[in-house]
């Protein structure tokens, strides 16, 4: 750690970010410009046929968001302006080579030109199909590394996975790498290459049939949960995740690599303010269920913790991690970035915070009537989750069936799209049954010396804060977190 000041080092830099529309992407962004104008120029990578297209998906993923409001107020009249002279879209493709940047002039104006690289381009699905999962999160972090290397004066790769590449492991989890053909059952064999030939033999096979596309989708879904399992992993996301790391620590040379590793992230703690959030994350599912009144009882160990961490502090330990690890092409370091060890909220607690929060302030449903929430039935395992679906649902279902052979086929529709919709829920409960269950603790002990490093070379952790410590979970859920969800995600 060379430079004594972080917004010195982001002063005049390149900074390549893909996924540009992305949640996180947006939120580093955004604190990037707001608290180092004088950057250089931040390069948005954007899945896009052409600069029309790229330029669009500026204004109305990005730009247009509410996330940039402050920095609207801060430029004033020069907003446009600047954003004109700061930000450069991309457009590409991740899982291509050289990213899909078809325009050989921007190409090279980025390989002559950056100095960072942030790869936060995912998909986070846990029930994506197989093809689409390793290709954006095992080869797309290849196509990134590989362009990496091609940049002349590239100081840092940041590569932002998820903690959850762990899988099921229960215990305290270390900061450790995942290592080529690693696999979490210690069965032997794991090879991308391979699993790249079963897609495409999968996908012929598929097309010798004429399969319609909606077949083809969940024999891919199945596939790549299958294919996470027989390695040990619990979901096609963390797998293809976990398949990524495995690559860049295999193939980066001399490149300068920080992998980032968020637990469950959740809206903004304070920047650019409180609570801006974008989708249903993770958790909030159950949250978004709970405040709708739509959740009658809820599947999970009540004393496990629910590692969450708020979006600004993971994108504050990004710059710094890069800061640090700028021109250290040494043994890449690892951060878990996360609250489960240094500040824990059990799912007791969250449930307790959800209930209070919807009691004192009802969501008013379309009809224009407040909606009163329950408490929800807590059910500790699969086996009882499955006798209450039958009970509840199931059993009534099947008398509709009988009455449909005596009756209409408007029973035979209803009971058909009864039982689909069943069958989804089934299916995402059993996806997100690890992490209801959960036994593990993330350490985050390089993350922590990461903090102390910081404060003692006075670097400005004030500005770009990442303690989980500061967080006091009764008034960020109540006060932040559950109000913005109610703003930006319920419709």
């Amino acid at each position: 750690m060379d430079q004594d000041s972080i917004l010195k080092f982001l002063d005049n830099k390149a900074i390549l970010v893909t996924g540009g529309a992305g949640f996180l992407a947006k939120i580093f962004v955004e604190k990037v410009l707001r608290s180092q104008p004088n950057v250089n120029k931040v390069y948005l990578l954007l899945r896009a046929p052409d600069n029309n297209s790229a330029s669009s998906r500026l204004q109305n993923e990005v730009i247009g968001k509410d996330l940039f409001k402050v920095l609207k107020q801060k430029m004033g009249e020069k907003f446009n302006k600047f954003i004109q002279e700061k930000v450069c879209v991309v457009p590409g493709d991740i899982t291509c080579k050289d990213l899909g940047i078809k325009e050989s002039k921007l190409k090279e104006e980025l390989w002559r030109d950056v100095d960072i690289i942030v790869n936060l381009a995912a998909t986070t699905n846990f029930d994506e199909r197989y093809d689409v999962s390793l290709y954006l999160n095992t080869f797309g972090a290849k196509y990134v590394l590989e362009f990496a290397k091609k940049c002349a004066h590239l100081e840092v790769l940041v590569q932002v996975s998820t903690a959850y590449v762990s899988g099921e492991t229960p215990g305290l989890i270390k900061e450790g790498p995942y290592f080529m053909g690693d696999s979490l059952n210690g069965r032997p064999g794991l090879d991308i290459e391979v699993e790249k030939k079963l897609i495409d033999e999968k996908l012929d096979e598929l097309k010798s049939k004429k399969t319609t596309a909606e077949t083809t989708k969940i024999s891919m879904r199945n596939m790549g949960l299958e294919r996470a399992r027989h390695w040990g992993w619990p979901n096609v996301y963390v797998f293809t995740k976990a398949l990524g790391e495995m690559v860049l620590l295999h193939e980066k040379g001399d490149v300068p690599l920080v992998i980032i590793r968020p637990t469950m992230v959740t809206s903004t703690l304070k920047e650019p303010f409180p609570g801006w959030v974008e989708g249903i994350r993770t958790i909030d599912s159950l949250a978004v269920a709970i405040g709708k009144g739509r959740l009658p009882c809820f599947l999970g160990d009540l004393e496990s913790i629910a590692d969450l961490i708020p979006a600004d502090i993971v994108a504050n330990s990004i710059i710094v991690a890069a800061m640090v690890h700028a021109n250290q092409p040494g043994i890449p370091r690892i951060y878990h970035v996360g609250s489960s060890v240094k500040n824990p909220v059990s799912l007791a607690s969250l449930h307790e915070l959800v209930y209070e929060y919807f009691t004192r302030h009802p969501w008013i449903n379309k009809d224009g009537k407040p909606v009163t929430v329950g408490r929800v039935r807590v059910l500790s395992s699969m086996a009882s989750f499955k006798r209450f679906v039958t009970l509840r649902y199931l059993l009534p279902l099947k008398i509709l069936e009988i009455v449909n052979f005596v009756f209409c086929q408007y029973f035979k529709a209803t009971f058909m799209e009864q039982t689909r919709k069943i069958n989804k829920v089934m299916r995402l409960i059993e996806m997100y049954r690890p992490y209801l269950f959960f036994k593990g603790l993330y350490d985050d002990s390089n993350t922590d010396k990461l903090r102390a490093a910081a404060k003692d070379r006075g670097l400005e952790t004030d500005l770009f804060y990442f303690d989980p410590k500061a967080i006091n979970w009764e008034d960020y859920m109540l006060n932040v977190h559950f109000p913005g969800l109610v703003k930006y995600v319920f419709k």
